[in-house]
């Protein structure tokens, strides 16, 4: 089968990069709760990969466009503006080492004004690699990993298929770290249901606290429809927690993460109240705006479900 170019599905902050595409799809495709479940990973020719570089590097010098290219090329050729490249999809660090080294290597000489290579990453991916291979992808200039541990609970870890456990991931991501590349993870308020909710929130906080990344965000679970746990939530076996019950929750994580100097945000579509600030610097000011939400319960002050989205 040809290599199938993914949609775009990025981080809030990688919005003006330039999509770069390795893979399609995700290789740990089991989460319950996740829309790559499922789904049929694709690596791509690392050549196409190079042929696309070639194709951006001669539209950006003389407006020529390429036959055989694919137009979104063109479409987002601008973003490089930004000297910033996110490399799609769901998990483009599985793309095999040697020929991941050569796309970057490829990247850099045709763009040697790049400021910042970022991606999404699982902790499987990072913990079959080294510390020194890691460290030769930093110098290639991948500056920042994406990765979405959602859960510091072992147990919703196991319940949504995860594939590792909270020690795993703190390993995977302390490797990251210790080889210059900078960390923003995903936690996911809701994923332990309403009986999981107290335990899955401070297990995550704890799990924040060691790791201490220098970005974090929060976003809140959404079910999406032909999903595992979209069906255990049709057939009563998984609840959902209400709006509230999901700021308490962010509450919980904010109030118990012991980090040095964090951006944490729950700005992201999906939430139902939007918060951003440095932790522990802002951590009092955070507090007392959700606080003074959680006083009220007036749902007129939630982000409505018509406006929420992925």
């Amino acid at each position: 089968m040809s290599f199938q170019r993914p949609q775009i599905f990025r981080p809030p902050s990688e919005a003006r990069s330039y999509f770069l595409p390795l893979t399609r799809g995700c290789s740990n495709n089991s989460c319950t709760f996740c829309r790559y479940n499922n789904s049929q990973l694709q690596i791509r020719d690392v050549d196409e990969v190079k042929a696309e570089i070639d194709a951006l590097d001669i539209y950006l010098k003389g407006g020529v466009r390429l036959p055989d290219i694919h137009p979104i090329v063109y479409e987002i050729a601008p973003y490089m503006s930004s000297k910033r490249v996110f490399l799609q999809d769901g998990d483009a660090l599985v793309y095999p080492y040697d020929k991941l080294v050569n796309a970057l290597e490829y990247l850099n000489g045709k763009f040697p004004g790049l400021e910042r290579i970022a991606a999404y990453s699982t902790p499987q991916d990072l913990l079959r690699r080294s510390v020194d291979e890691l460290k030769t992808l930093r110098d290639l200039k991948l500056d920042i990993v994406y990765v979405g541990p959602e859960s510091g609970d072992d147990d919703v870890l196991k319940r949504v298929n995860k594939g590792v456990t909270r020690d795993e991931i703190v390993e995977a991501t302390l490797k990251a770290k210790s080889a210059g590349i900078a960390l923003s993870l995903t936690i996911l308020l809701g994923l332990g249901g309403i009986s999981g909710s107290k335990k899955h929130a401070l297990e995550t906080a704890r799990l924040l606290t060691e790791i201490d990344p220098e970005y974090a965000g929060a976003l809140t679970l959404t079910l999406v429809p032909g999903t595992p746990l979209y069906e255990d939530e049709r057939e009563g076996k998984f609840e959902l927690i209400s709006p509230f019950q999901s700021l308490e929750e962010l509450r919980t994580i904010i109030e118990n993460s012991k980090l040095t100097n964090c951006f944490f945000s729950s700005m992201h579509a999906s939430n139902y109240l939007s918060i951003r600030g440095m932790l522990p610097q802002e951590k009092d000011t955070m507090l007392k705006q959700l606080d003074q939400v959680l006083d009220k319960m007036d749902e007129s002050l939630l982000r409505p479900e018509f406006m929420r989205g992925l």
